[in-house]
């Protein structure tokens, strides 16, 4: 069920708060947009996905994956709790870890991931990560594990077609991408089979 309040009454936010519900409200220009938690098969997908990350891509390159960070626009300061998003993962190579405030980002990663469920809001925070730099955006359904690659060209993106064989190539990171068997994500190192796994895993 969808609803909107002109105004948050203060014993929600507190209850929101004090029970944890609030770990992944994000704030859009002032405005608070609250998210339930995300089901078993979402987190089940984002864990499996976020481990092959760490292992196959930031380890070698001395990078970082993150997830559920808070990210906010370059240079907010103590603003950015006025308008920020939480990705449910984030890649980040060593050239902007200066964007790394601890309790969020200000400024763009290299890529964020949103991992779609029904009804959710991964689209439309495409024009926020294309404003304050992203590089890419991964849009990976979390029912049918299809991709939608998204590249920044100046200031907007434009979906990455797939390649004869089906990946979806991320130029920024050097992985590859497509539809596995049913239910899983296939994902590997470009042109790199000792990588590949599908995940989630069995």
């Amino acid at each position: 069920m969808r609803g909107i309040m002109t105004e948050v009454p203060e014993f929600i936010l507190e209850w929101r708060k004090r029970t944890g519900a609030a770990q992944r409200d994000e704030v859009w220009e002032g405005v608070l947009h609250m998210s339930p938690e995300p089901d078993c098969e979402h987190q089940d997908f984002e864990g499996c996905l976020e481990t092959w990350l760490r292992l196959n891509w930031a380890r070698p390159r001395r990078a970082k994956v993150y997830h559920r960070i808070n990210v906010a626009r370059p240079n907010a300061g103590s603003s950015w709790v006025d308008d920020y998003r939480i990705p449910d993962l984030v890649l980040l190579t060593r050239e902007r870890f200066s964007i790394n405030h601890r309790t969020h980002f200000e400024g763009g990663p290299n890529v964020v991931v949103e991992i779609r469920s029904p009804g959710d809001e991964s689209e439309v925070k495409l024009t926020f990560y294309a404003e304050i730099g992203v590089l890419e955006v991964w849009i990976i359904d979390r029912d049918t594990k299809e991709i939608d690659l998204y590249v920044c060209s100046g200031d907007e993106y434009h979906k990455q077609p797939a390649g004869e064989n089906g990946w979806v190539l991320s130029a920024c990171t050097g992985i590859e991408m497509r539809v596995g068997r049913p239910g899983k994500f296939a994902i590997r190192l470009k042109g790199d089979d000792a990588t590949r796994e599908e995940l989630p895993e069995d």
